[in-house]
Formats: structure tokens, C-alpha cells, sequence
């Protein structure tokens, strides 16, 4: 097994694992705890889900999958953004399949990983990615960025339901 297919294998199974416990939390949430803040100034899960939705799409939904490059950063930590439970599953679950499926994709070619799919779009620097950033350094900056977001669901539904069920 040589090394790329590796970090593959490691990539997807950390992306399936955080999507996995990310459902479990979030079914035992009501739409009130989705958009619940604990302090004004604070991102609720909702803001949180849309920003996963967003950086997923940006990196991935765009390179892989034709989509228009637009971006709407604001809306994701907009203060009252409203979600119900089950658009948040939804949102999720899409965001965390589009990354397993980009993987199993680059496992069958792991050579992808060094392409370069924003050569032809407009310069941009974010997060310390640019155009000339590989798949590769999208994938582990995700690997960085996501769980990170998914440890503040994990905190603030703690935070609201005092206890969550892990099985």
C-alpha cells in the first residue's frame, strides 16, 4: 500500500466518523436548539452547519463538481440565521458525503492529488489556500479547518441539552 493511499484511507475515515457523530448530535437537537446561541455574539449550530456547507462547497463542490464559484461567507455567520434539525441533517449529511465521494474518487487516482483545480479562476488567497493550492493541501486545511467547527456543535448542544447520547 503506498503512501497516498493511505492518507486516503485515514481522510475517510475521519470524514465519515465526524459525519456520523455529527447526525447522532444533531438528531437529538430541536429546531430551537439549531439556531440557539449562548451568548448574542456567539455562532449556533446553524451558523456552524452552514459554514461547513460553505468551505465544502468552495473547496470541493467547485473543483470536482462544476459548481458555479460563488460565495456568500456572510450569510454563513449571519447572527439569526434560521435552520430547522432537519435541514441541518440535510445540510450535513451532503456536505460530509461530497468530501467521501471527492476521496473515493481520488483513491481510484491518487495522482489527483497533486492537481491544481483553481489555476483558472480568479486569484484569491483564503485561509492560507490560493490557486495554486493542491488537492491535497485542501484536503488536509478541511482536515484542520472542519473539526474544529464540528467540536463547537459538539460543545454548544452540550452546552443546551446538558448531556448528549453517544451511541
Amino acid at each position: 500500500m503506498d503512501s497516498s493511499t493511505i492518507v486516503i484511507d485515514l481522510l475517510l475515515r475521519k470524514y465519515k466518523a465526524d459525519q456520523k457523530w455529527t447526525r447522532v448530535v444533531l438528531e437529538q437537537l430541536s429546531d430551537e436548539d439549531i439556531v440557539w446561541t449562548p451568548t448574542p455574539e456567539s455562532n449556533s449550530i446553524a451558523n456552524l452547519i452552514a459554514h461547513i456547507s460553505g468551505a465544502v462547497y468552495q473547496w470541493f463542490e467547485v473543483a470536482y463538481f462544476d459548481a458555479p464559484y460563488i460565495l456568500d461567507r456572510s450569510r454563513e455567520f449571519e447572527q439569526g440565521l434560521q435552520m430547522s434539525r432537519q435541514e441541518a441533517l440535510e445540510l450535513s449529511q451532503k456536505s460530509y458525503d461530497c468530501i467521501i465521494q471527492v476521496l473515493e474518487m481520488i483513491k481510484d487516482n491518487p495522482e489527483k492529488l497533486l492537481e491544481q483545480p483553481y489555476l483558472n479562476y480568479p486569484a484569491f488567497n483564503s485561509a492560507g489556500l490560493d490557486n495554486q493550492s493542491t488537492i491535497l493541501e485542501m484536503l488536509l486545511h478541511q482536515f484542520r479547518h472542519l473539526p474544529g467547527h464540528t467540536g463547537q456543535i459538539f460543545y454548544i448542544a452540550k452546552m443546551k441539552k446538558g448531556k448528549i447520547v453517544w451511541e
